[in-house]
């Protein structure tokens, strides 16, 4: 393991993968990330403490005018007497149980699980050496990351984690603008360090530039996760696009694949914005996707609720369907889903979380043979309904309808899912339509049978319009698969 900056580099000089994108591009996506399909993403630390706004209560409790910093003063005491780090004592997680969580993701049906090990306020849940401010020395007095990565083994889940240190450049910086606890000077160590003004996020050359002493921190933290856990893949959120940390994103992808080398592991990075070339990692797509199939592999990754990435006492839930619809639309245009779960500040799952988990987990018990494992089709899907391409646009409320269809591949099959049936007993699959020198069909070979998943062969037929089928009703109106086999 690498203690300082230099062996990451000599680690890197030495090993088959080295600090430049050409060197980097040879590491191919995981084949069990491309099979998985599904996987849990949690939100949890400090920010869960007042079960309030979102997760980025560290920052707004800072600014006035937020609603955050109301409630803050309104709760705890003005920021200058009741700080962020003041809640660190409150974090005790007395319900805490890694073995209950992993369970309940695995009934769900997710393949894989993302903790996030460092979110932007600078607290760690794991175990560190670098800073003090970590959940093993304080709050819960427990090594959480370490905890959940043996409850993700011993369930046969794939482990991962992720890290969004990047922002705390800028995170706590407000705090700095009225008599708050947050001032100077603060030195590397510190839990608000640097709290530097925060810039246009979006710019990729904004200034104050990250210093090469909080840099070589950034590097060393993340590369202390990899030592110490081994993920099988790691995800940054935004802002690590920022030019500063071009130079450290190649160093430590190339010590993270050096060392999953020497694990006999494929691992992989899940990144925004570009953050890394293109054929170096996994490009992520926040709340949102693509209009068409991809040639390249990707992951959408979304929340449980439409207003926060962590528990809060007003979240605003997704129903069902619509994340089952996430997931079919992202599998059938070449990719994965990431579906982020807030546990309780005291460490609990919340009754509607454990009920759409289950739900989740009763529809891919049944429809998941043609998701697990599979391909995208040569179409990804038909109908009206469609996501515009991008992020965040899973929040546009579309409406589904029996039109709608979303194909996969897999044992041969064709497998086509009706993201909402409507109570109605037939469709048609325009794809398979009879064939015509004039409008030949996406489909054009012998069909052997259709069977509805989860219940039995149904009748079917080919006209012009398309393959006929009778369906059998299904509850809630939860997406219907139908498998197509093929002679």
């Amino acid at each position: 393991m690498a203690k300082t900056v230099a062996e990451i580099r000599a680690i890197n000089e030495a090993g088959s993968y080295h600090a430049d994108w050409a060197s980097l591009s040879q590491m191919p996506v995981p084949k069990w990330f491309r099979q998985a399909k599904f996987g849990i993403f949690t939100h949890w630390g400090l920010y869960t403490v007042p079960e309030y706004s979102n997760e980025w209560y560290s920052r707004n409790m800072y600014i006035k005018g937020m609603p955050a910093y109301e409630h803050h003063i309104k709760t705890y005491g003005p920021q200058r007497d009741f700080g962020y780090k003041d809640l660190i004592p409150l974090f005790t997680a007395p319900k805490f149980d890694p073995n209950e969580w992993v369970a309940l993701f695995k009934k769900a049906g997710a393949q894989y699980y993302f903790p996030v090990a460092e979110h932007h306020d600078g607290f760690q849940m794991y175990q560190s050496d670098l800073s003090h401010y970590n959940a093993a020395e304080m709050g819960p007095h427990r090594d959480i990351i370490g905890e959940l990565r043996q409850a993700a083994l011993d369930a046969g889940l794939h482990f991962c984690t992720s890290n969004h240190r990047a922002e705390h450049w800028w995170f706590m910086s407000h705090g700095k603008e009225f008599d708050s606890d947050i001032k100077e000077p603060l030195h590397k160590g510190d839990f608000y360090w640097p709290a530097m003004p925060e810039p246009n996020n979006q710019d990729l050359y904004s200034k104050p530039y990250p210093t090469t002493e909080y840099l070589d921190d950034w590097l060393m933290r993340v590369c202390e996760l990899i030592d110490h856990y081994q993920p099988e893949m790691l995800y940054f959120d935004w802002w690590i696009q920022h030019e500063a940390f071009k130079p450290y994103l190649k160093e430590m992808t190339a010590y993270y694949y050096n060392r999953a080398t020497e694990w006999g592991k494929n691992v992989g990075i899940c990144y925004k914005y570009d953050a890394l070339a293109w054929d170096d990692g996994i490009p992520d797509v926040e709340r949102g996707g693509f209009e068409q199939q991809k040639p390249f592999y990707w992951q959408t990754d979304t929340a449980i609720a439409n207003n926060s990435w962590c528990y809060t006492d007003d979240l605003d839930y997704k129903d069902t369907n619509e994340i089952l619809i996430s997931l079919l639309d992202a599998v059938a245009k070449n990719g994965n889903l990431l579906l982020n779960v807030g546990p309780r500040a005291d460490g609990s799952i919340a009754e509607t979380d454990r009920r759409i988990l289950g739900e989740i987990g009763d529809w891919l018990s049944v429809n998941g043979e043609g998701i697990y494992g599979s391909t995208c089709w040569k179409l990804f899907g038909e109908g009206p309904t469609n996501i515009k391409e991008g992020m965040f646009q899973d929040l546009s409320g579309l409406h589904y309808g029996s039109q709608d269809i979303r194909y996969t591949a897999n044992h041969g099959n064709v497998y086509a899912y009706i993201l909402n049936p409507e109570g109605k007993t037939a469709v048609t699959l325009t794809a398979f339509r009879a064939f015509d020198d004039a409008d030949q069909p996406a489909f054009h070979a012998p069909i052997k049978d259709v069977v509805q998943l989860g219940s039995a062969p149904v009748d079917w037929h080919i006209d012009a319009a398309g393959l006929q089928v009778t369906i059998n009703a299904t509850d809630a109106n939860r997406p219907l698969g139908l498998k197509i086999i093929v002679e």
